[in-house]
């Protein structure tokens, strides 16, 4: 039989309470706008910069500029940049350099160390290659040392250290006509040459502040938590007690999936605990466990693709003999409203998707008030739109926090905190006297990769890459440009976007490594034909989901760029299934004719 989700247990919505519930979210979303949008955000540098210090390796040591020749260049270690460099060198290209300002591999999950942190993804899907290079996670939800030594058991196992540049920023990418290279240029005067390049400079690494005034101010302890300060906090990732939190009042500022982790975790250890919130997060169960040892002792070859595929299946909404993943993804709003779409309701399709929206939310708004023993905080706490306006979150520990003696929510009722002072908190006029204030606020989340990347990247005749943008972004499949060669771009632009996006990663990556084997094999250059790119960029614009009257309605946040989504979506609009099918079956069709030309001088 094929795979059927449970049945909803709230039933009662109907057509004509939509508008009420639509009101509502409008009323809630209103006291989040701000006309500042993106802007109300500071950047961890000049005075702040003290936010974005590498604290996880030892300070760089000084060294001499680099000035060989490598095959290829990937810019960012996190797992784009490793599962591209891992193909590529399965793909025969020896020298691979991988350059990174961190001290160490694993993008985000370098990065994030924070207590609690762990994947909100099915670890067994999410962890890339795992089934080829090994180990086994201990939960369903592996925590983040896991992760990240994951991410470095795959730059050992393919030997991506050997050429990496640590603790350096590529500043300058410019295409070489003459030797068909890419010159590359670094903040240490590194100047070398690749004859390809990756750009896989994910969005989860620059660390956003709260543009609050008064927080250059702030005497008491302050820091991001993506930079978690255990000297002064005790404890470590794997040490859940911190002592230094004992007799602190503390307050953390963010109420995202970071907040959701870290929030529980600690506070414990707190003599006192403040979780400021503006946003309140949609939060469903977890359903963590460990790994159970004969389950994984009896997987057959191949079960990880199976299950990865199957993971898009379902939330897809697309037939399926059964859920091997079994999560609250696959019970998510958008999947519950394909199903509903599936069942032949011959509802409108907006209407049937709106429907499961509000059935979900109501339950997640109903689990709040079950958990959480004081009705304010309850209410408080309880989210107001459609679920996917914001990254859905999940936990069995987080609301029960706020049962403790020792926490306190401080809602904002969507402004934020007015002010800081040296040793409060200013909300509506109150203070509140901190003594440690942790930043739960997230990165910088640019979905530009040119932005991204943070270096001057020019092609054919010196065309800077954002100048050839300038009108949207022009690929072919989101990872190639006509005028700049042997250039690749790892990301959600232009191609598919997946919950899982560590799978579409892969997926990439392996497409490109088949282009590159077959350039290789040929000595031509990957870069699309004017034929080819203009008709993917055609069939991006007519396949895209118009997302922005959607978007537009949804309270702030970093999916719809704080309240000003753009008005076009680079996304293609068939899904992540129809996405990697459609690519396997170009490779197949030798659509590869349409990615490779002739490299001057054969």
């Amino acid at each position: 039989m094929p795979h059927q989700q449970r049945t909803p247990e709230t039933e009662s919505w109907q057509p004509d309470d939509l508008e009420a519930i639509r009101e509502k979210y409008r009323v809630e979303r209103d006291k989040r706008l701000r006309p500042d949008g993106t802007a109300q955000y500071l950047k961890a540098a000049g005075d702040l910069a003290e936010f974005a210090e590498d604290h996880w390796s030892d300070e760089p040591v000084a060294r001499e500029p680099v000035t060989d020749e490598v095959d290829v260049v990937v810019l960012g270690t996190g797992f784009g940049g490793l599962t591209s460099a891992a193909h590529l060198r399965k793909a025969g290209l020896e020298r691979i350099r991988l350059v990174d300002t961190a001290g160490g591999v694993g993008g985000t999950w370098y990065w994030n160390r924070y207590p609690g942190v762990a994947c909100d993804i099915e670890s067994y899907i999410y962890l890339p290659m795992l089934e080829e290079i090994g180990g086994v996670p201990s939960r369903k939800y592996a925590p983040g040392s896991e992760i990240r030594r994951h991410a470095e058991r795959m730059a050992e196992h393919f030997d991506l250290l050997r050429d990496a540049l640590l603790h350096t920023e590529v500043t300058s990418l410019h295409w070489d006509e003459e030797i068909s290279r890419w010159r590359v240029g670094t903040d240490r005067g590194d100047a070398f040459t690749a004859r390809y390049a990756v750009i896989s400079s994910g969005p989860f690494n620059k660390p956003k502040l709260p543009g609050i005034p008064g927080i250059e101010d702030f005497a008491g302890h302050s820091f991001h938590t993506s930079r978690w300060d255990y000297a002064y906090t005790g404890g470590s990732e794997t040490v859940r007690e911190y002592p230094g939190l004992a007799d602190k009042r503390v307050a953390v500022i963010g109420t995202g999936a970071t907040g959701v982790q870290v929030v529980p975790t600690i506070a414990p250890s707190c003599g006192e605990l403040l979780v400021v919130q503006r946003t309140p997060s949609a939060v469903d169960r977890r359903d963590d466990r460990e790994t159970d040892p004969q389950w994984w002792a009896e997987l057959e070859p191949g079960w990880q693709r199976e299950r990865q595929e199957n993971f898009l299946a379902v939330v897809s909404g697309a037939p399926a003999e059964e859920d091997l993943v079994g999560d609250r993804w696959t019970d998510s709003a958008s999947a519950r409203g394909r199903l509903r779409l599936m069942s032949g309701t011959g509802e409108d399709p907006a209407l049937a998707m709106e429907i499961a929206d509000h059935q979900k939310m109501a339950e997640l708004r109903t689990r709040v008030a079950e958990i959480v023993a004081d009705p304010a905080t309850a209410a408080a706490l309880q989210p107001w739109y459609r679920q996917m306006c914001k990254r859905p979150c999940f936990s069995d520990v987080y609301l029960q926090a706020f049962n403790r003696d020792n926490v306190r929510l401080v809602d904002t009722e969507g402004r934020g905190v007015d002010r800081m002072t040296e040793t409060a908190l200013v909300v509506d006029d109150v203070e509140y006297p901190v003594d440690v204030v942790i930043l739960a606020t997230g990165f910088e989340a640019e979905a530009d990769p040119v932005v991204r990347a943070g270096a001057d990247i020019r092609g054919r005749d010196g065309l800077p890459l954002a100048e050839y943008w300038a009108d949207g972004l022009r690929t072919l499949h989101g990872w190639v440009s006509r005028g700049f060669p042997n250039l690749f771009q790892l990301g959600s632009t232009q191609n598919a976007i997946s919950f899982n996006f560590a799978h579409i990663l892969e997926e990439q990556s392996e497409n490109m490594a088949a282009v590159v084997a077959e350039a290789e094999r040929r000595g031509a250059l990957v870069e699309p034909t004017a034929e080819a790119e203009n008709g993917w960029v055609d069939t991006v614009r007519e396949r895209a989901m118009n997302l922005h009257a959607f978007q537009s309605e949804c309270t702030p946040g970093y999916y719809n760029l704080e309240g000003q989504p753009m008005k076009r979506t680079e996304h293609f609009g068939g899904g992540a299934m129809e996405f990697t099918q459609l690519v396997r079956s170009w490779r197949a069709a030798g659509g590869m004719d349409d990615a490779l030309s002739e490299r001057p001088g054969r």
